[in-house]
């Protein structure tokens, strides 16, 4: 008995994952195409194809559902992320593709969904205390990976805000992409950006006098 019982309860978990993902997916996708807003619970469970019972079984409110939406999805990205950054060049280039892995990264699905949080967060305290832990969360995470790939020495001074400023530059570029196609003036700015660390960071500090 507990052989079959065993037998059945994969296929339900499974079913359940399989399920849960179709809603944050659709969540995410409603999020891009028609704002915070314009998504709705049961638009979003009418795209995953999910009743509406079984949505608001997992989750039972709009904020519940479009917050584990952007952190499944930052999870992913993030992950994605990991990857790109293993496959990255060594030698002069090196810095220019970091910025260009990182720019896609603000230029993405996650982070048109995510914009949208943080608008509507700014006005909904409830939204907001549940928004501000993931960003901080996925601020620090993105922080340490850019430390990682640029091999930047925090402990020399002006590093740390040398990164943070690169990541308030593609954040930057990645909001202007979401009002028009930026591309070619993204790529100029970033190919300058790049050759600002790469003299920043190479040099080697001077000596007290």
């Amino acid at each position: 008995m507990s052989s079959q019982a065993g037998t059945v309860r994969v296929p339900q978990e499974e079913r359940t994952r399989a399920m849960r993902a179709r809603l944050l997916e659709a969540t995410v996708e409603c999020l891009v195409e028609r704002g915070f807003g314009g998504t709705s619970t049961t638009l979003v469970s009418e795209r995953a194809g999910v009743s509406r019972g079984a949505q608001l079984h997992h989750f039972p409110t709009k904020n519940a559902l479009v917050v584990a939406a952007v952190e499944h999805l930052t999870d992913v990205r993030a992950a994605e992320l990991e990857k790109a950054a293993a496959a990255l060049p060594t030698g002069p280039r090196r810095t220019r593709a970091v910025l260009q892995m990182l720019a896609d990264h603000f230029t993405s699905p996650v982070f048109t969904a995510a914009l949208e949080l943080w608008v509507a967060a700014r006005t909904d305290p409830a939204l907001l205390a549940a928004v501000a832990p993931l960003e901080q969360r996925v601020g620090r995470e993105t922080h340490r990976l850019t430390v990682d790939l640029l091999e930047a020495d925090e402990a020399r001074p002006g590093v740390r805000e040398l990164v943070q400023a690169t990541l308030d530059l593609v954040r930057g570029l990645g909001l202007a992409n979401t009002i028009t196609d930026d591309v070619r003036r993204r790529h100029r700015i970033l190919d300058q950006w790049a050759a600002t660390l790469d003299a920043a960071l190479g040099a080697t500090p001077q000596e007290d006098a």
